[in-house]
This record gives structure tokens, C-alpha cells and sequence, in this order.
């Protein structure tokens, strides 16, 4: 599979993932975190589809297309290992979706960071609480659900127990 198909398959999958968890949150209190703003086409597809919630970004720094910039009050800016402790813990128990986004393209560090972070995601899903990760993720506290069937692969979909 190309690179262009295998990118085109990952938004494709992404963004069913993410419609179908907004669904699934509907109605229900929360915050949303997107966890890796990256260019920020996923934090302007959440702000659109959820314009009534509250969504926090974390990130090591903004590079983002210009339009797709959250208000600095709504930033996370550095280290993961230094900002998401301190979201955790504002944050305990308050978040009704978490988009962990770590791919960097390498597997191996990939799957790392998301074992990494994914207690402080945990620890700040609401029971009840939607996590989408663009990696598996095996922790006590997390149950796997079946991903939407037009995903196809490379998104995993959890809710916090």
C-alpha cells in the first residue's frame, strides 16, 4: 500500500472514530483532550462537531495551520511527561473523550509513548469516558471496545471501566 493510501485509510479511520465517539458522549457531561495537536485538522473537526464543550490540546509546540489554534487558556504546551500529571490531576475523572494521537512514525516509540501517558488518560476519563488511540493500549482500568466497522484498522477504541 502506498503512503498516500495507508494516510488517506488512518483520516478515514480517525474520523469515523471520532464521529462515533461523539455520538457515544452525547448528552453527557465532560471535557474532550486531543492529546498531539499536531497541524490541528482533528481539534477543528471536534470544535465543529462539539462546538458546546470544552476541548484542551496538548502539545510540545504549535504548528498548527493557523485557523485550527485553540485559545492559549486551552493549551497544554511542553513535555507530555510534564503536562499531562498536572491534567491529570485538574482534570481527575472530569473527561468524557480522549484522543491519544502518538504516532511519530516509528512503531516502537509509538506504542511507548501511548504506554506512557495512557495512566493519565486513564485517570482523567469520567466511568463511562471515551479513549481513541492511534495505538493499542492493554491497562487494568480500560476496557477495549470493537472500533466502528468502517474503520478498518489502526484506531483502538477503550472506555474507562
Amino acid at each position: 500500500m502506498s503512503r498516500i493510501d495507508s494516510f488517506i485509510r488512518r483520516l478515514e479511520a480517525q474520523r469515523a472514530c471520532l464521529d462515533w465517539a461523539i455520538g457515544q458522549i452525547a448528552g453527557k457531561p465532560g471535557l474532550i483532550m486531543e492529546c498531539g495537536l499536531g497541524n490541528g485538522r482533528t481539534y477543528d473537526h471536534l470544535r465543529e462537531k462539539c462546538p458546546d464543550r470544552e476541548i484542551y490540546v496538548f502539545d510540545r509546540a504549535i504548528n498548527a495551520h493557523p485557523d485550527c489554534i485553540p485559545p492559549d487558556d486551552k493549551v497544554f504546551l511542553g513535555e507530555f511527561a510534564e503536562t499531562l500529571p498536572i491534567a491529570a490531576q485538574r482534570f481527575a475523572a472530569q473527561v468524557a473523550l480522549v484522543h491519544g494521537d502518538t504516532g511519530t512514525g516509528d512503531a516502537e516509540k509509538s506504542r511507548a509513548r501511548a504506554a506512557l501517558w495512557a495512566p493519565y488518560w486513564l485517570a482523567m476519563l469520567m466511568p463511562g469516558g471515551i479513549l481513541l488511540s492511534d495505538q493499542p493500549l492493554s491497562m487494568i482500568g480500560l476496557t477495549e471496545l470493537a472500533p466502528p466497522a468502517d474503520t478498518g484498522w489502526r484506531y483502538y477504541v477503550y472506555t474507562r471501566a
